[in-house]
Formats: C-alpha cells, structure tokens, sequence
C-alpha cells in the first residue's frame, strides 16, 4: 500500500490519496478506516487486517473475483465508458488511436476471433463483456499495454499531429533534382513524398506517399552492413573494411593507408561488405540485386524500427540482428551515413541516418522509433530535399537530438513523457518540501528556476503548507528569496496567514503580516513571465 498525504486547509482535514497493491490472499479480507475527526494539518490514517476464518472454495473465487477483477474486465470497462456493449467500431477506434493496426502479427489471435464473432453473431456489430473477453484474452497483456499508454510514447495521437505538420511543413519545399542518371528512377513523379513511423513498441504511423515501391539504393548498405557482422562477427568484417568518415565522394573507389575502403557506407565499402555475405552467389548479380530491393515507405520505417529497437522487430517480436550489430551499424550511420552532408547532419540533427539516391532516408531515434521518408527530389549532396527538411524540423521540435539534454531543456517537446507527468512531480515534490521544512531542496528548485507559486488541485501553494505546518525558515525564504506572492487565496478562500492563525504558529502570522505591507505585485503579463521567474529566484537568493 501507499499512501501520500497532503496538509488540508484551516478547518477541513488534509487530503489522503490511498493506492493499494492487493495480491492473491484469500483469508485476509482488508478494511479502509480513515480518521475525519480530528482538524490536525496531516490526517490520520488507519489501516485495519483481520483475519477470515476459512472459506469455502466458491466464497474464495468470490473474493479472488471481488479483489482482483480480471484484466480483460478492466479493459471492456476502460473502453465501454459506463455502457453494457461495446460498438465493434469504437474499439478499433480506439486499438488504432494507441498506435497499433489491426494487421500488427501480434495481434492475430484477437483480430481473427474478432472477424469469427461478427460472423456468427446474429447482433454483429455490438461485444457485450463475455464476447469481448473471448476476442481479447489471447492478445491481453499487449492489449492493456497499449490502452495504459505503457508504449514508449504514450500519447501516439498528440505525436502524430505534430508528424503531420512537420510533414506539410516539409511538402512545400521545392528544388532538387530527380536522379535521372538511373532510368529505374528518372520515371519517379518529384511530386512523390511520403513518412512513415514505426516505434519499437510497434505504434505505427504513415502519411502521404507510403504505399508507393521505390528501391532502397544506398539506403540498404547499413542493413547489408549488420547482417555481416551478425553472421561473421565485427573482426572479421572490419579486416577488410575501416571505420572512419572518407571525406571523399561517396562514389570514389579509393582505399586508406591500410589498403582498405574507409567505411561501409561508401561504394568502395559497400561493395567489400556485399562480397562477404552469401559468398557463393554471383558478386555482380548480388550488387544489383541489393541496391534494387523495393521497399514502401511503411516497411522501411520496420527495418529502421528493427535497428532502434536492438535488433528485435517490433512487430513481431523476432530477433533479427544482434546488438553488437545494430551498436555498429548505427554509430557508422552517424558518422557516415549521409554522403558529403553527414557531418552536417550530425551536427544539426545528431541522429543515425542513411540516404539514398531513391530519395529515402531512413532514421533511426534508438530506443523510440524508426522512420523512412522519401521524396525523389535531391539536392546537390544526393540527399533528399524534403526529407532533411523534415528531419531538421523533427530535432527542433523534439529532444530527439542525441545531445539535447533531458533533464533541464524543456523547451523542447518529449513524446516519450505523459502531458502531465512533470508538472504533477513538480508540484508534489514543492509541496513535499515545504511540510517537511527542507529548505535546501526549495533552495534546488529555486536556482532551476521552478515556479515557486504554482498550486496543487485544491489551489494551495507551497506559501499554504509550511504556513500550516509553521515552518518559519521555509515562510521566510518562499517570502524573502523567492519573493512570492503572500495573499494566494485556496479553493476554501483561505490565506497562508489564516492558516497560521488556525493552527496556532503566531509567529509565521507576525512574518506574513509584516511582509503583506511590503509586498508590490508583479505585472501578470504573459510576455517574459517565465524569465521574471528565474531573475526573481535569482535576485532573491543573490
């Protein structure tokens, strides 16, 4: 069990938020008895554990049931919103809200029971709980996965918004030219452009273009690359292939000092590599037969899904490349991957990525998702116009750059966290701080320049709880240092000096008092607020 308490205002009890972990014990039954009698800050909490005296084995399933309702139960009820069936309709609504596809291999048991009950069902369209436990019990766990937004981007919805406006954003850029040096792709329409995304928990999206073929080109020399050090090991392969950026024409055929191409991202390199995998089959017919595999869109953004997921592909679960091998490629992808233009990449995007003269690139964001975007249209580098567009647009909205800094650039949008997860923590852990009198973590939150006003659900501010918890040092540091507001009013109308003046801490009452006559209110424009906030923390703690 765990319980957190929150200081209550003057006259109503504190608030206690109980969560309990029950598991499977059938002779205990548990009791909740909390203590509303008394007015202290922090309310009292009971937990009473008596024990049952031997049960029946029907009377023990009642209470397995009572305590522990099944997961397909918390699903029907998460999705039916109070009603007793379930429109077929609203849950795939729902199921591809999360990310997934009703065509996600994972989900084929579920899928194909789904199609078997709408078939011999004579009320097709509707689940009531028993049907829809029977569609969903094989596919469960991956199923609450998805609708607990436990994916590693919760809200798939509000990403795929933002992938949309990139993508838009991206489509009106004009130039390049469509690489007409290769007749396979001089028929391309430069008008083509398409993005698909794949995480490595298998949420899929795609937009524009993504059903059209187009061959990978040089785009498949990473994958050909992690085959051969996931069969022959990365000594082998690095005897005759080196690690390093050319800095020559992706097309030279030139060697290093030791007599080897530079990199497996280069044609001289690219070429060793294919010669070491399937080394009976013909060289010439095995270099065509590469560079022209077709791909979509939607099944590149799989294989690029595979290399950010450590080999294991994420909609089916099966390892494809080891780890050493997917390490590899994508730190050669980094450094290598995008032609002359793979320093700049580097530098602006810092992601893994690797071009082709088919206007694909394929990036790869390790640990969230794979992507392909494709537009045949190239600048003079041989990359495609619309998809470094895109890129760069992608690193700036996101903290999807290798070197954005997690903890402390939050101007910058992360997918992998919930809304409001850190607004919640934020909140908690100030107003933790202020009832435990821990002036050194407000001092912490102060200098990163957290907002010292901000309020819990019931409106009350850090000023509230150590005020009610009488808390002299932590009242004069929010009121001298931080120079926050004193007169903030909780949803009960009530002051930091009134609950001073409840709980009896006369001398907190005599500071709010004496500050409230000092006190000048700062302007409530929006333009600058947050910097008033940090200069404010700074001065006051100067």
């Amino acid at each position: 069990m765990t319980v957190q308490l929150f200081p209550g205002p003057a006259g109503v009890c504190g608030t206690v938020l109980l969560s309990f972990s029950v598991f499977t014990v059938p002779e205990v039954v548990l009791e909740e008895q909390v203590c509303y009698t008394q007015l202290p800050p922090i309310c009292t909490c009971l937990l009473f554990v008596k024990p049952q005296k031997a049960a029946s084995h029907g009377e023990t399933n009642k209470i397995k049931q009572g305590l522990l309702p099944s997961l397909e139960d918390l699903l029907f009820y998460t999705i039916a919103e109070g009603q007793e069936k379930i429109p077929v309709h609203k849950f795939i609504t729902a199921l591809k809200s999360t990310g997934l596809r009703t065509s996600d291999p994972r989900l084929k048991e579920c899928m194909d029971m789904l199609r078997l009950t709408l078939q011999t069902t004579s009320d097709g369209v509707m689940l009531d709980k028993d049907l829809f436990k029977k569609c969903v019990q094989s596919n469960i766990v991956l199923l609450t996965q998805a609708f607990r937004r436990k994916f590693v981007i919760p809200d798939f919805m509000a990403f795929t918004s933002h992938i949309d406006e990139l993508f838009e954003s991206a489509k009106k850029q004009s130039g390049g030219k469509v690489a007409d040096y290769i007749p396979q792709l001089a028929k391309f329409s430069p008008d083509l452009w398409g993005v698909s995304v794949c995480t490595v928990d298998g949420q899929r999206h795609s937009i524009g273009d993504t059903k059209v073929p187009f061959c990978l080109q040089s785009c498949v020399k990473p994958l050909k690359y992690a085959i051969a050090v996931n069969d022959l090991g990365t000594e082998y392969v690095h005897r005759y292939v080196g690690k390093e950026p050319s800095g020559l024409r992706f097309n030279k055929l030139f060697l290093n000092e030791d007599d080897k191409p530079h990199n497996p991202m280069v044609n001289a390199g690219a070429i060793v590599v294919t010669s070491l995998i399937k080394q009976g089959v013909n060289n010439a017919e095995k270099f065509d037969y590469l560079c022209s595999i077709e791909v979509t869109c939607e099944s590149a953004s799989v294989m690029a899904a595979t290399l950010a997921n450590g080999g294991f592909c994420p909609i089916t679960g099966e390892r494809v490349l080891s780890p050493e091998a997917v390490r590899n490629t994508l730190s050669l992808m980094h450094s290598c991957g995008m032609y002359d233009f793979s320093g700049q990449f580097a530098f602006h995007v810092g992601l893994p990525a690797k071009s082709g003269v088919a206007g694909g690139i394929l990036l790869v964001v390790p640990n969230v998702m794979g992507m392909m975007c494709w537009s045949p249209p190239l600048d003079k580098m041989g990359n495609s116009v619309k998809g470094i567009h895109f890129c760069h647009d992608l690193v700036s909205l996101c903290n999807f750059h290798n070197y954005d800094n997690l903890r402390h650039f939050a101007k910058k949008l992360d997918p992998r966290r919930e809304g409001g997860d850190q607004r919640v923590k934020s909140v908690i852990n100030l107003l933790f701080a202020a009832y435990t009198g821990d002036v050194s973590a407000l001092r912490r939150f102060a200098l990163s320049a957290m907002d010292m006003e901000q309020r819990d659900y019931d409106s009350r501010t850090a000023l509230h709880v150590a005020a009610a918890e009488g808390h002299v040092e932590v009242v004069k540091f929010l009121l001298e240092a931080c120079k926050v507001n004193p007169f903030p009013k909780d949803r009960w109308n009530n002051t930091p000096m009134d609950e001073a003046l409840h709980f009896g801490h006369h001398d907190v009452f005599k500071i709010l008092q004496e500050y409230q006559t000092q006190y000048t209110p700062h302007g409530d424009s929006s333009e600058g607020k947050e910097n008033q906030t940090v200069h404010k923390n700074l001065d006051g703690l100067l």
